[in-house]
This record gives structure tokens, sequence and C-alpha cells, in this order.
């Protein structure tokens, strides 16, 4: 892998990690594009999504200072609910991550239909009108499972846990913030098991560190910046547009299918 791929990938993952139109799906069909050795193992996609959950950690900082500093209130719910939204996550991780793993081969007819199917969820959620209902347990625990779903390449995990809160009623400014809370515990727990299980193998990484550290930087201000846009855009727009954009780039991927075949 080169510096010129890293920065690709780096790009890819930091705009599309907050965009509801899959970061998994775009890296998947980048390595089916520039061919599967672009990537060594998964220590690229972990240092991607650990700068991504840096720029997540920036952006939302006062917020997250105030769920560890606040013991009472409101605020001790929202933590709560946060845990309860990591435990389908974590089942789906400890029981099918041996079976996850192989999904991620750069299989781009898969990417395909699981971006026509977050399309269609962003669709549907987009005809939703904008309500006020009070985030609850119940709501935490069941975008909990959406977000265990959306680890397969092309659902969207931000598209698919916004749409799923949505659909249950929740405005759009307070279902943009928790999917983007909900994830960090989730993404920093897979990063830390799968550091601990570079240095439990003791083997050697084969990935060159300058294109990680060049990946990882062009990843943050990305993700940075696109996290912001975001939730500047989901209180505003559409997510019609998104919808239209996951159908657009499954039908590429399926041409890329044929004309590969």
């Amino acid at each position: 892998m080169n510096y010129l791929e890293a920065a690709l990938l780096g790009l890819i993952q930091g705009i599309t990690e907050f965009l509801p139109v899959s970061s998994s799906g775009h890296l998947e069909l980048a390595k089916a594009i520039f061919g599967k050795d672009i990537e060594e193992g998964l220590l690229l996609s972990v240092v991607l999504h650990m700068a991504t959950a840096l720029s997540t950690l920036i952006v939302f900082r006062k917020d997250i200072w105030i769920l560890l500093s606040t013991l009472f209130g409101q605020s001790k719910r929202y933590l709560i609910y946060i845990i309860i939204s990591m435990i389908p996550a974590a089942l789906v991780g400890l029981f099918f991550e041996s079976y996850i793993n192989h999904l991620f081969d750069g299989n781009a007819l898969l990417v395909a239909v699981m971006l026509m199917v977050t399309g269609t969820l962003l669709w549907f959620s987009d005809k939703i009108k904008n309500s006020n209902h009070t985030l609850r347990a119940k709501h935490a625990f069941w975008v909990g499972w959406i977000q265990a779903i959306a680890i397969l390449p092309g659902i969207s995990r931000s598209g698919s846990t916004v749409g799923a809160l949505l659909l249950m009623g929740i405005n759009r400014k307070e279902a943009a913030k928790f999917s983007f809370l909900m994830v960090l515990p989730v993404i920093l727990g897979a990063a830390l098991k799968k550091s601990m299980d570079f240095v439990r193998s003791g083997e050697p990484v084969s990935i060159d560190i300058g294109p990680l550290i060049l990946g990882f930087i062009v990843a943050f201000l990305s993700g940075f910046f696109a996290c912001k846009g975001m939730l500047f855009l989901i209180d505003r727009t559409k997510l019609r547009g998104f919808a239209y954009y996951c159908w657009g780039v499954a039908c590429m991927a399926i041409l890329l299918v044929f004309l590969g075949s």
C-alpha cells in the first residue's frame, strides 16, 4: 500500500463514516477497484476507525464531558442508554467475529445489496415528520441491534441508526447526536481488542508505518469536518438525497461486478 492509496482510504473513511452512505461499503468497493492487496489485515481498518473516533471525541467533547462528570439527572440516563446500545454489537462481535471478517474481502455484490437496503431505509425514514419523542431505554436497545447489523459492509451505521431513531419518533437533532455518541465505545472497544490480538500473536506488522500515519491524519481531518457538516445538514435537509446516492453507488457496484466477471 502506497501513500496515495492510504490517503484515499483515509478520505473515504473520514467522509463516509459520518454521512449515511456506509464507510465500510465504500472501503470494500475501493479494495475491489484497487485490489485486495491495499488492505494489510485489519490493522488499517482499526487505524482509520480510531481516527474517526478521535474526531468524534473532539466534536462532542462538551457532551462527553457532561456525560462523564454528571452522576444524576438526564445526563446519567443518557449514559445508561449508550451502555444499553452497546450490548447487541458486543454480542454480535463476540459470537460472530470470524464470520463477519470473511465478509470484508472486497465483495462488491454484497456491498451493492446492502447499499440498496441503506437507501431504502433512508427513503422511508425521510417520510417521517419530525417529532419530539423523548429518547428511552427501549429506543437505545433496538437501535443497538440496528448498529450491530450495520457491521455488514454497505449498511451505513449512521444512516441506519439515525433512520431507525427517526422511525421511532426521535427528532433529527437528538437522533444524530445519539447515533454519533453511541458508536464511540464500540469503535474504541473493537480497536482495543484488535490491538491486544496483535500483541498476543507476536507477529510483525507487515505494513509501512508511513502510509498508516498519513491515512490516520487524513481520516481524522476529513472525519472532523464531515461530522460537523452532518450535524448541520441533518437538521436542515432531507435524507432522500443520500438514498439516491446509495442506490446510485449500488448500481455502479453491480456494474463493476459484471464487468469484472
